[in-house]
């Protein structure tokens, strides 16, 4: 049985954001376990005798005293148009004046406010408190403020703080303002032509960009998280589960398609011709062998990178080493630290715990021309992704690529290691118990802990926004819910004995919206699963747009008509956390929840109830006209007939955005994800296939007979 938390752990978790009671998905609430609150505090910091009610007030103390220890906050939120105040703490009496530096170069003044605050004593010391009132004419950006005083300095750094002024509101691109934008969903290590080398490449997805567009007028395409993995021994298939999130994956590189190829001597490029015709043959397996594919690639542009480089190209990489600066260091100094150790950090010689240990410096020194290397892959990946970005729009696509973030990072990832003081240790991320998998999720990975992002002024999230948004004509954020809150689990307990922190969200998703605005792109947030209250509002408040699946969109007990669905979202059919459309029909979900037992009732039952949702849906098609009551769903004809009349449902939508899977343009069955598996089930290492499982390739599936239909049932329904 577990423990109830006392009146004053409520407080005290309350008072750092920490949930002691939530809502489930069934619409019931729940108490959290005072083991798990006590947790998850430690995680973010708190030190304390959480045995002692006395102690435990000391806590609360410390914590409400905290913005009186320093001059300023260490970040200050405003959207262009507010007038916030700002609370200043100087000694009593001192004379202060707060100054805006903005990025620009230029500077302001804040105005003092005529009030008065009882002065405090905080260490045997008088601290008096200051406000300002920030003007609201400050432009939209990344701007610092300064307090200048006459007295004694509280603590050392925090006469500083962040400044972020955000836009009110995101503007839609003028094509998405104007009407509705049709795209496709692709998982790009799937789409593998023969031209791949296992793996579905930045050639295929300009291919594929460009198909869509000329011939199934797609406006978009949005493709998985395509973040950086491990660069040797065993990748992670999972692209949710990144090494880090600015950086991308160089497996996803064409190596024809990296100019300096063409200057190889005939040996070198012999050699890189055959490596090739090897990892080719990977194409026709039926599982995506990423570590046999990735070894062949990265010996290939070993190759190119020893050739070297020479003026304006030496110039163009330069240039880009120094503007993503440090980042870009730390990320490849890991890279060849794991090239060099292996993956377990633990394993690593002592001192190398982090990026600015003394022997981490040598170490880089010393492995210079790698580190280099991991430099040089990150510059190409770049290029090819603005090539790719460029081909999607040349060809008539409003958006282009629209890239997937994901939520967090592998726990011991580049970030893990570069990052770890912004990371909180021993909890992991995941979800409570919800329609996806009802026993929870743990999905291993390190949450944000929302004091140090204040403290560094939101720089690492920035940081990875910006990134992810360069060269691309959307973001949709997984599980943007996070940004609200983030369901923490402690580490050794079960997913559903965590408990939901809370972050900033005005903060994070103000600076979304603030990078995205800067990129001209859209932002799609994934907003499904149990949502907080009011969460969907704020973002359509902000003009981040939300998720809809046609298989989530009920009315009571039946579907949804399609123009109540939301205006302002991306509306598909399925999910990659689903199968294809086919495979969902003939229930292949529940086939393997009950293989992996992950059922909370008997199969029977599983199936009925999604049998019967299943009826519910063809009935409704046909009743609205869109399917003929004859089709017979165990026919093949019939699986098509269905897949295209759900699609036509999404034309009746008023969504902005609506999405075709390429799975399903070519009549797959196979899920690409089990959510709450790991190895139990193939995860992101299945291939897309046909109706019979058979491999197909980026070719097949450009001449499938469905493409086109679904296509036009989607825009036209």
């Amino acid at each position: 049985m577990t423990r109830p938390p006392s009146s004053t752990l409520i407080r005290l978790a309350h008072a750092y954001g920490v949930a002691t009671e939530f809502w489930d998905w069934h619409g019931l609430e729940r108490q959290v376990s005072a083991d798990s609150i006590k947790a998850v505090l430690t995680a973010l910091g708190v030190e304390t005798d959480f045995a002692s009610q006395e102690r435990l007030e000391e806590a609360l103390a410390q914590h409400e005293e905290a913005p009186w220890r320093r001059t300023l906050p260490a970040s200050v939120i405003a959207r262009e148009g507010w007038t916030p105040w700002v609370h200043v703490h100087v000694a009593d009496g001192a004379q202060v004046r707060l100054r805006i530096d903005l990025e620009d170069g230029s500077r302001r003044w804040a105005t003092q406010i005529d009030r008065w605050v009882q002065p405090r004593t905080i260490d045997g010391q008088a601290i008096g408190e200051a406000t300002f009132e920030l003007p609201g004419d400050l432009p939209a950006g990344w701007h610092e403020l300064t307090a200048e005083h006459d007295g004694p300095a509280l603590h050392e750094g925090t006469q500083r703080a962040t400044l972020i002024v955000t836009p009110q509101h995101l503007p839609l691109p003028s094509a998405v303002a104007q009407g509705r934008v049709t795209g496709l969903m692709a998982q790009l290590y799937q789409v593998r032509s023969a031209q791949s080398w296992g793996v579905g490449d930045f050639g295929d997805l300009a291919t594929l960009a460009r198909w869509g567009a000329e011939d199934l007028d797609a406006g978009f395409v949005l493709i998985n998280p395509i973040h950086a993995a491990q660069p040797s021994g065993r990748m992670e298939p999972s692209p949710y589960l990144p090494t880090t999130r600015r950086f991308a994956n160089p497996l996803y590189l064409r190596v024809s398609d990296v100019p300096e190829l063409a200057g190889l001597d005939p040996d070198a490029a012999a050699l890189i011709d055959r490596l090739g015709q090897r990892a080719q043959a990977l194409n026709a397996q039926d599982r995506i062998d990423r570590d046999a594919a990735w070894s062949l690639k990265r010996e290939a542009l070993e190759i190119i990178h020893d050739a070297g480089l020479t003026g304006e190209r030496a110039q163009a990489l330069a240039a880009y080493a120094e503007r993503e600066a440090d980042g870009l260091r730390d990320f490849a100094t890991w890279c060849a630290l794991v090239d060099r150790f292996g993956s377990e950090a633990q394993q690593w010689p002592e001192g190398l715990d982090g990026p600015h240990a003394p022997a981490v410096a040598a170490f880089r020194r010393k492995n210079a021309s790698l580190v280099d290397f991991h430099v040089w892959l990150q510059w190409q990946v770049e290029q090819q992704l603005a090539a790719v970005q460029e081909q999607a729009r040349a060809a008539g696509m409003p958006l282009g690529i629209v890239h997937d973030l994901a939520v967090g990072v592998h726990p011991t990832g580049a970030d893990a290691w570069g990052l770890a003081d912004v990371l909180a240790s021993g909890v992991s991320v995941g979800a409570p118990p919800d329609q996806f998998n009802q026993r929870g999720q743990d999905w291993s990975q390190p949450p944000w802990r929302p004091d140090r992002l204040a403290e560094l002024g939101y720089a690492p999230f920035r940081d990875m926004v910006r990134s992810v948004l360069r060269d691309s004509g959307g973001l949709r954020a997984d599980h943007i819910i996070g940004l609200f809150r983030l369901w923490w689990i402690p580490e050794g307990m079960d997913p559903s004995q965590g408990t939901y922190v809370h972050y900033d969200h005005e903060a994070l998703l103000g600076i979304l919206v603030l990078e995205a605005a800067r990129a001209g792109a859209i932002v799609v947030g994934e907003d499904l699963g149990v949502v907080p209250p009011h969460a969907r509002d704020y973002l359509l408040e902000r003009g981040l747009l939300g998720t809809s699946i046609l298989w989530f969109e009920w009315s009571g007990d039946q579907p949804k008509a399609p123009e109540d669905y939301r205006e302002l979202c991306l509306t598909s059919v399925t999910t990659h956390d689903l199968p294809p459309t086919a495979g969902y029909l003939g229930l292949t979900h529940v086939d393997v929840r009950e293989a992996l037992g992950l059922l909370t009732r008997s199969v029977h039952q599983e199936r009925a109830a999604e049998e019967a949702a299943v009826e519910k849906v063809r009935h409704a098609l046909v009743g609205a006209d869109l399917l003929d009551r004859t089709v017979d769903l165990n026919a093949p004809d019939g699986i098509a007939e269905m897949t295209l009349a759900l699609h036509r449902v999404l034309a009746r939508t008023p969504s902005r955005l609506i999405a075709a899977s390429v799975a399903d343009l070519v009549g797959d069955r196979r899920a690409v994800n089990q959510p709450g598996t790991s190895d139990e089930y193939p995860n992101w290492r299945v291939p897309l296939s046909g109706p019979d499982a058979a491999v197909v390739s980026l070719e097949d599936a450009m001449a499938a007979p469905l493409a086109a239909p679904l296509m036009r049932a989607l825009r036209e329904g």
